[in-house]
């Protein structure tokens, strides 16, 4: 059994004075140009790593991103799949991650061996991982998705291979459940879970209704409370339009749209310094803020600098297994 984290565990971050940030943001910079590298970021990262990185985004744009860039060396401050998913989409440039202990506990909640042996149980099936998994993992896939177009991929599949084809869907069972629920048909899902969005239920919601009934509710799919959500608009107890299931893109695209408007934002709480960014008057609260990765919060200024500086943590995918990995990823970014 492995050992899953909880978002009541108290995250560390480490705390720096605003002189501390410039002048580490200005080294970092002047390392970038001399390395001629690119800084990703993703939506959960700290926000002074936010802030001094070239493109911040969720996984489908970071990985857009690393696929078209004509740096030499790319400075991936996320976690290490994402990492991986660069290594694999650019194969010539070298991939740096400031911490390689930068894990995902969904990524960890399913293994290429697992995967091998449900396959053989549904041996006419097609599989769709969540791109937060293993490149391994990704080599047995068929066609990888993110939280922003899973729907989209899968109604792609059924168009492809015929309405009833059987999918093998995860490593992520709320996201899963989600597209399910809002497609109409079944799939066979995997039970793993994100520590953070999995933290994130049904009573959080409750008493944010109770305390902000006036506020839209932007939810990640991959939230345990998500589908309480769509019963709840079902059953007419939150108006239809005051829930959106969105991917962290999504959120930033909605909010900036309506920037003055009133959100309880339930994903991974970094989201809300982007989402801050873009409509610096919305009213904007974390629907739960203990919903906090630690592993996103491992990548800080003095370990960037570091990994610039010298060199160091290397990702790099084996030629045999970022091969057979690219394909799905591949189908992914193209459907969109």
């Amino acid at each position: 059994m492995r050992e899953i984290p909880t978002i009541e565990e108290p995250v560390p971050v480490l705390e720096l004075s605003s002189e501390e940030i410039e002048e580490l943001t200005q080294e970092i910079r002047s390392l970038a140009a001399e390395r001629n590298a690119v800084i990703l970021a993703h939506n959960y990262q700290v926000p002074e790593i936010q802030n001094l990185a070239d493109f911040v985004g969720d996984s489908l744009e970071l990985s857009r991103r690393a696929a078209a860039t004509d740096a030499e060396l790319i400075a991936f401050c996320g976690v290490h799949f994402m990492a991986e998913t660069a290594s694999i989409l650019a194969p010539e440039k070298t991939v740096l991650i400031p911490d390689l202990e930068a894990g995902c506990s969904l990524a960890e909640s399913i293994t290429a061996a697992e995967l091998r042996n449900w396959k053989l149980r549904y041996p006419d099936a097609v599989v769709v991982m969540y791109v937060n998994t293993s490149a391994e993992v990704k080599a047995e896939t068929d066609y990888c998705c993110t939280s922003a177009n899973a729907e989209q991929i899968v109604e792609h599949i059924r168009v492809e291979h015929g309405a009833d084809v059987q999918i093998l869907f995860g490593p992520d069972m709320w996201l899963g459940s989600y597209v399910e629920r809002v497609t109409g048909k079944p799939m066979i899902l995997w039970p793993g879970e994100c520590h953070v969005h999995a933290g994130i239920r049904p009573d959080d919601i409750n008493r944010m209704r109770v305390e902000r009934p006036g506020s839209e509710f932007l939810i990640h799919p991959e939230c345990r409370c998500a589908t309480q959500c769509m019963e709840y608009v079902a059953a007419g107890e939150i108006h239809d339009g005051g829930v959106h299931m969105l991917g962290t893109g999504g959120m930033l695209r909605y909010v900036s749209e309506h920037p003055d408007g009133d959100f309880i934002v339930a994903t991974e709480t970094g989201m809300l310094h982007p989402l801050r960014k873009a409509a610096p008057h919305a009213h904007l609260t974390a629907v739960n803020p203990k919903a906090v990765c630690k592993y996103m919060k491992m990548i800080t200024l003095p370990k960037l600098r570091d990994a610039l500086r010298d060199s160091k943590f290397e990702v790099k995918v084996p030629a045999e297994v970022a091969d057979r990995a690219r394909l799905p990823i591949e189908r992914m970014v193209a459907i969109g």
